[in-house]
């Protein structure tokens, strides 16, 4: 009997070996995928919920605070004032008045209300000024209207006075100061400071230095020291000293409010 080619010795047959394979193996695969599937859908199932988006930011209303800076001409009090006016746009400046005359960089409104003493007598007899003192000669006041209605509206204020002045604020208001008073490192290194800012003659930079000593014999009146012997870490000390006085308990007008809010959700 002739031998076919599959019927050979030492090879197996193939015809049905291939047709039944194939169709075992797409067998296999669909099987295949649908355990991948149920593995799948296993896992979604079994997987961590996606985290919810967080809400909307939480304000709370507060009043607004007075911030005084003090110290003896030439510590830094003004340098500090202009760097926390330029780094925070939430405080603003109480523009004092005043019977001195201008200096060549001040502008009026800006700087001071520069007026003349019949006014400024008129404005202490009508009770327009929250303090006011006399300094080498000259009248300084801060008007009453416009610091008592940022105060009120969330705004804090900051005062670049003597400590006069910080003396009749706290009087007033003591609930609504936070006093800062600046040393400088050295006496010499003050008189340096008096003579390289070129605005004062011989005879006012000797009277402000005859003045230092009385008004650093004030500093423990105040809420906070901070010796400027390095503008950045003073100016740091004083954002820090803000940041604090801010979250204060009793300035958070809006505090109950919302702890009421979080106890109704409990």
């Amino acid at each position: 009997m002739a031998r076919t080619p599959a019927a050979r010795a030492g090879q197996k047959k193939t015809g049905r070996t291939k047709t039944g394979g194939g169709k075992a193996d797409k067998a296999d695969t669909k099987k295949a995928d649908k355990a991948d599937t149920k593995k799948n859908a296993k896992r979604k199932t079994t997987s961590r919920p996606e985290p919810k988006p967080p809400g909307p930011k939480v304000s709370i209303a507060r009043r607004g605070l007075m911030l005084v800076l003090s110290s003896p001409s030439g510590a830094g009090k003004t340098t500090l004032s202009r760097m926390l006016l330029e780094h925070d746009r939430s405080v603003e400046l109480s523009v004092s008045v005043t019977t001195r005359a201008r200096r060549a960089n001040e502008k009026d409104g800006r700087d001071y209300h520069f007026i003349d003493k019949a006014r400024f007598t008129h404005m202490v007899e009508a009770g327009e000024l929250l303090e006011w003192a006399e300094v080498f000669g000259n009248l300084y006041g801060t008007p009453r209207a416009p610091v008592e209605a940022s105060l009120a509206a969330g705004r804090d204020v900051l005062f670049d006075i003597d400590w006069q002045g910080t003396q009749q604020l706290r009087e007033k208001a003591r609930g609504d100061m936070a006093s800062i008073f600046v040393l400088p490192p050295s006496m010499p290194e003050l008189e340096r400071r008096l003579r390289s800012r070129a605005l004062d003659d011989e005879r006012v930079i000797k009277g402000r230095m005859a003045k230092a000593g009385d008004e650093l014999s004030h500093w423990p009146e105040y809420d906070y020291v901070v010796l400027n012997d390095d503008i950045g870490r003073a100016f740091a000390e004083v954002c820090a000293i803000l940041s604090a006085e801010r979250l204060k308990r009793e300035r958070q007008s809006g505090l109950s409010a919302l702890v009421r809010g979080l106890l109704a959700q409990a």
